[in-house]
């Protein structure tokens, strides 16, 4: 190979203009993980350093970036509580208090390592800008800053797969770069309608030595709701929303 031709492809690798766009990436990565408005059936396992382990089942229905809504289906006792978020906002809905109650993204509806951010996680573009993208061999590895206050963890170190573009574990961190806890992505599936992605993610934390959450993915798909159903006064009827 002449030395111009091999001087022309060098510049083409090292040219900026051919770098890995991470802002459409990390939206890519959103929409291989769930379609922009859909529901979805969940089972989270919270499990103690002694093995007990407590389980609850939820319905969700997500619309946009930034709409998500659920109902508790098990365990009985806490059957038909309900949550909301909209952007920064949430809310959870008790039957027998009446109204919804304001929440915290970093408060947890189920204690255990999963806070609410976590089990109303919206679309990670939406709440984080990508600072740089490395090349980790197979995998990508994208530094997310949020972007303002109220997000639950200031950074995020996400491991994305390559060919896949999915996450494999995402390191949440605080502002000073402090390891809050890891999510790890497993067991990918096929859901049906285009959607394959992992149907389990694991947390762990150092802050919670010997404790676990265990979140698993059994139903996913493209579903259009109307505004309404993400609206305070519709917080008690969200079971209705299950076919």
């Amino acid at each position: 190979m002449s030395k111009p031709a091999c001087l022309f492809i060098l510049f083409f690798l090292a040219s900026p203009s051919f770098a890995v766009d991470g802002a459409q990436l990390l939206k890519q990565i959103d929409r291989n993980l769930n379609p922009d408005s859909y529901e979805m059936y969940r089972k989270i396992f919270n499990v103690d350093p002694d093995g007990k382990k407590k389980e609850y089942t939820l319905f969700s229905a997500k619309k946009g970036r930034d709409k998500i809504a659920a109902v508790f289906l098990a365990p009985a006792s806490d059957k038909g509580r309900t949550t909301l978020r909209l952007g920064d906002n949430m809310w959870l809905y008790i039957p027998n208090v009446g109204k919804p109650i304001r929440i915290t993204s970093l408060q947890s509806v189920i204690g255990g390592v999963f806070n609410n951010s976590d089990i109303m996680q919206l679309d990670y573009s939406e709440e984080y800008d990508v600072e740089q993208v490395e090349d980790a061999g197979n995998e990508h590895l994208l530094h997310l800053k949020a972007r303002t206050k109220s997000v639950a963890y200031d950074r995020l170190k996400m491991s994305v797969d390559k060919s896949g573009k999915i996450p494999t574990k995402i390191e949440c961190r605080t502002e000073a770069d402090m390891l809050i806890k890891t999510l790890h992505f497993k067991e990918i599936k096929d859901f049906g309608g285009g959607i394959v992605r992992p149907s389990v993610m694991e947390t762990d934390s150092p802050l919670y030595q010997g404790y676990k959450s265990i979140m698993i993915f059994a139903n996913i798909k493209k579903r259009d709701f109307k505004d309404e159903v993400f609206t305070l006064t519709f917080m008690p009827n969200i079971e209705s929303l299950r076919k």
